[in-house]
Parts: C-alpha cells; structure tokens; sequence
C-alpha cells in the first residue's frame, strides 16, 4: 500500500490549510538543531528549509524562518506574519509547489516539539464572569461572590515567565506553607490540593514603546497567535498566602502551554461577541462598535483519559483585547515574546467548570501523583472547517 501524502488530510482534520499553527522542532538525526515548522494535519513542514523551495515567495524572510525560535518572526510584525502566513497556504494547497515541498514535511510523530518561543514576561487574567463567582462564593461564601472592582476591570497578576513549559513536561507536585481552617499555625510540605486551569494563552509579537498605552485597535498589531494554557494551582498554598496580595507560590511552579501558536488571523471566523456588560465602561475599555472581541473557542479538559469539562471561550466577560489594553494602560510595554492568559474559562453550566476547585466545590479530590491532564479545543473556521488549537497534557511528579 503506497505511503499517504502528507498533502492529502483526512475529511475534517483540524490542522488544515485554514489553520496553520506554528511551533518550533527538532528531529532524531540533528537533536541540537531546533528548526521553526508549521504544523499540517499529522506532519510538521520545515519552515527553515522553505525559502530554498520557494524563493520568489519566501526568501526575503529566510533569516527570520532560520532562527530556532519564533521570537525574530514575532518581533517582525503583522504585514511580515500575513506574507509568510500567505506563503506556507500556497506551499501546502498549490499543486505547482508540492515537488518541490514534499521533501520538507516530516511526521509529527517522528519529531521532538519545544517551547515555540522565548517568554519574556507572563501575566495572568481573571475573565470568566461564572469562575470569578463560583470562587468567590467558594473562598468568601458570606461575602459578595465578585470583588466590587471586578466588571470594571480585567483583574491580573503578574507571572513566573520562566517556569512556562511545553506540553508533555512533567509537573513536579510543589511544596509550600498551607494552614487548615482549624489549624493554629501554618505547616509547611507538599501541597495536598493541587489543581487544574484550563485557560487560553495570547503571544505577543511587536512589542510597544514605554509609556505609550497599546489601544484596543492595536490588538491585532500587537498580538501573533494564541494557545491552550494550564496553569497548575496549589490551593491549599494560594489560599494561605493570597491576602492581602496575589497569587504568587500557589501558581509559579508550573505553566504549561501547547507546542504549536495558532495564527490570530486563523480565527476569524470565530469572533464572537463577548456578554452584554453590567456597567458602562470607562473609554480605553469601552469595545463597543469595535471588531468583536470574543473568540469561540470549545475546550475540552481530561484527566487521565477521561473528560471532566468542556469549557466554552465564547462566555468569557473580559476580551483580549481589553486585556491587553488594560496591562499597558499605565505606561507598560510590551515585550516580544510576552505571554498574557485568560484566566480559568468556565460556564454557566455543571459540565463547563475550568478547574477542579469549582467542579467539586472546593471539596476535592484534587490530583494525585500520576495523574494526567490534558487540555485540547477547537474554533469555528471558513467553510465549515474546525480550527484545532494544539493540545497541552502535563503529569503530576510526586515532591523530589
């Protein structure tokens, strides 16, 4: 039986020509060597090799595709990203191209996936309406569930940019105080309520100049691509230390994110409006009339095989775009390379529930050691196709 085509996908493959997700890899024979390589149903096409197939189309990007990250591609900025993005769906729908690169595909399962790109800082939002409530009335059930701030800003914490991970990166189980309800003092070990966050990552491209804010009409000139994120929360840990300030040892042992960065403009046909706000918002937030911020993304979250939630993106209250706004404000800018996530995406309903916290009502059980999680989700595309956004699984490792 003649060997498939890496051109020919199966009926409704998520990884077709309307995606075209990014990532950085390496293969068998040259370990050392990290290449960029956009991912095509069950292959990774090289990018690095492209510009020698496709001159005309490519080259004058060719020291960008060679690097083995794709921060000099971000820094590059939106019309170079729309060029190359033009190019590679030529090179894989064009009969005219495929002698030329078929040679440059390699089989998905025949190669090693890394962090796609450098992090240079990580900031972490607190989005979902229903989340942000369920928590509240979880951690204060005598209080009001939302803080009186949190529908007139994107609540976040600044990160740990350098304990993101790739999927598939074991997460060590971490250590810290805690202190039970009853308990007169804090002890110290591993945390005993470790926990999921089933959220979605934005990478940053072409940073911005200090001082000046990034609007809400900059989003798209600022932001590359998104991905799925985890990221791991000890609760016992961030329930002891998180007032009067944020999270901090609770979240920064591990954030894992996919291996492949799905193009922004591969979600067009995704946008969505994002929900009806409560209050009027002041200016630099206020998104009405604009391109609509929402995105429909359906998530779905497994431990160890078996589905436990399927999170819908689309019921998110704060959009990227406002995200971002609100991160840069102040003067702040962006870096290349920044990562900034949603927040635990959670729904209105039981089965929509972003982390274990809310889906056992704060009761437990959280993960054990051994314990596998695995986020995957897809988007609307053209022509009825499904935007697959690359999965992100990680282990639980007992303490060392």
């Amino acid at each position: 039986m003649p060997e498939q085509s890496p051109f020919d996908l199966a009926e409704g493959d998520p990884f077709g020509p309307h995606n075209l997700p990014y990532g950085v890899f390496s293969t068998a024979d040259a370990p050392d060597r990290r290449r960029l390589g956009v991912r095509y149903g069950d292959s990774v096409l090289d990018l690095s090799a492209l510009p020698s197939a496709l001159p005309a189309a490519i080259h004058p990007h060719a020291e960008l595709l060679a690097a083995p990250t794709l921060n000099p591609l971000l820094a590059a900025g939106r019309p170079v990203w729309r060029q190359i993005r033009a190019a590679v769906h030529s090179a894989v729908t064009d009969p005219a191209h495929r002698d030329e690169v078929a040679p440059l595909f390699h089989p998905l399962d025949g190669v090693t996936l890394h962090l796609p790109f450098e992090v240079a800082d990580y900031v972490d939002f607190y989005a979902s309406e229903h989340h942000a409530t369920n928590v509240g009335r979880i951690f204060r059930p005598n209080d009001a569930a939302l803080t009186p701030n949190w529908k007139h800003l994107p609540i976040g914490y600044h990160g740990r940019a350098g304990t993101v991970v790739v999927t598939g990166t074991p997460v060590v189980r971490p250590r810290g105080q805690r202190k039970a309800p009853a308990g007169e003092a804090p002890t110290f070990g591993p945390s005993l309520r470790l926990d999921i966050e089933a959220e979605v990552g934005f990478v940053v491209g072409a940073p911005s100049t200090l001082h000046e804010p990034v609007g809400l009409g900059a989003f798209r000139d600022h932001v590359f691509g998104v991905c799925l994120l985890n990221d791991w929360s000890a609760r016992d840990i961030q329930a002891w230390e998180y007032v009067p300030l944020g999270p901090f040892l609770g979240k920064s042992f591990a954030t894992s994110v996919s291996a492949w960065i799905t193009p922004l403009d591969a979600l067009d046909e995704a946008r969505t409006a994002p929900p009806a706000r409560d209050f009027p918002l002041l200016p630099y937030l206020d998104d009405a009339g604009a391109e609509p911020g929402g995105i429909d993304i359906r998530i779905e979250v497994r431990v160890n095989g078996e589905t436990v939630s399927r999170p819908p993106f689309s019921t998110m209250y704060w959009t990227a775009a406002q995200q971002l706004a609100h991160m840069t404000v102040n003067g702040a800018s962006l870096r290349t390379g920044d990562l900034f996530a949603s927040g635990t995406v959670s729904g209105p309903d039981p089965d929509q529930l972003g982390c274990l916290l809310e889906l056992t009502q704060g009761k437990g059980p959280y993960l054990q050691d051994g314990d596998e999680v695995t986020l995957t989700a897809w988007a609307p595309g053209p022509e009825g196709a499904r935007i697959g956004l690359g999965e992100v699984t990680g282990r639980i490792l007992p303490t060392g």
